[in-house]
């Protein structure tokens, strides 16, 4: 019992430090509705997504150096973020929550659908869901929009977060469901690239036997780990780079056969392809 004052102190400091009073207030006009204990339906509290950015900024700011362009192009009420996964850790979605909820004016908070293997994750699962963040469902994600949230949204799943640096910054496949979603909510889609994350955490090898008993989607190998061992885990400082494209507005019906419904995919993928040409062009041979 005597724990969680404590953590409550020490959470308090750091967004005292690292998020000025102008950001904490501009921030907490735009949480969602929360109940009488401060809570929203899927877990957010503020004081926990605050106390998670003041930890996230130092690595946005100074580790990664995170560049966001585009920001403006996101349009106020709902909306869904779409972008491409790398990374063996969710380090990707990470960047685009603290780019909306620092630098985007307004602020957003951004609701993140995640892999359905996290809650399975002591305290990593509950910190999650604290901070905004819950299960890819698409009843979630309908909610939430139905909400006029900022809804973030990986379609490649584990197919690309998990991927090797030898498939870097090619998209995989991406699936239907947020297009319908789109479709039925009446929700603009923003596509986005994200450069760098790629080369954060260089996986060379997926150790399947490894991640099956684990429980887990994939065990990346790479350079340094398990070589190094808890050293090799630490993701290397590249530096990251955000494109927010433009938004795209679909319209026809959600229930649409499939091949119509890929039509709608193929354009977010292209627009998405379009960004990370763009952003690789700019960053030439510069990592770090």
């Amino acid at each position: 019992m005597k724990l969680w004052p404590s953590m409550k102190s020490l959470m308090k400091k750091a967004v005292q430090k690292n998020i000025s009073a102008e950001e904490r207030e501009k921030i907490l006009k735009n949480v969602p509705k929360l109940n009488s204990a401060g809570y929203d339906d899927w877990g957010f509290n503020p004081d926990v997504a605050l106390a998670a950015l003041a930890a996230c900024r130092p690595l946005y700011d100074k580790y990664f150096r995170v560049e966001a362009k585009g920001l403006e192009k996101v349009p106020q009420g709902r909306v869904l973020l779409i972008a491409n996964h790398s990374g063996q850790i969710p380090f990707d979605g990470m960047f685009i929550g603290t780019a909306m909820a620092l630098y985007a004016d307004p602020p957003r908070i951004v609701r993140g659908m995640v892999e359905r293997w996290f809650p399975s994750l002591p305290w990593v699962s509950t910190l999650f869901y604290r901070a905004g963040q819950t299960v890819g469902d698409p009843a979630n994600c309908r909610r939430l929009l139905e909400q006029d949230q900022a809804v973030m949204v990986f379609p490649e799943g584990v197919r690309g977060s998990g991927k090797t640096i030898w498939k870097r910054y090619q998209l995989q496949r991406f699936g239907t469901g947020f297009v319908r979603l789109a479709l039925e909510t009446n929700t603009p889609i923003v596509p986005i690239a994200v450069i760098g994350a790629e080369e954060t955490y260089p996986s060379i090898y997926d150790a399947k036997p490894l991640a099956k008993l684990l429980g887990a989607p994939y065990a990346p190998v790479t350079p340094f780990f398990p070589l190094l061992g808890p050293v090799g885990m630490l993701p290397l400082p590249c530096k990251v780079r955000l494109y927010f494209g433009e938004p795209l507005r679909f319209t026809g019906d959600a229930d649409a056969p499939d091949p119509e419904v890929q039509d709608k995919v193929n354009t977010v993928t292209k627009c998405i392809e379009m960004l990370i040409s763009r952003g690789l062009k700019e960053r030439g041979a510069k990592y770090f």
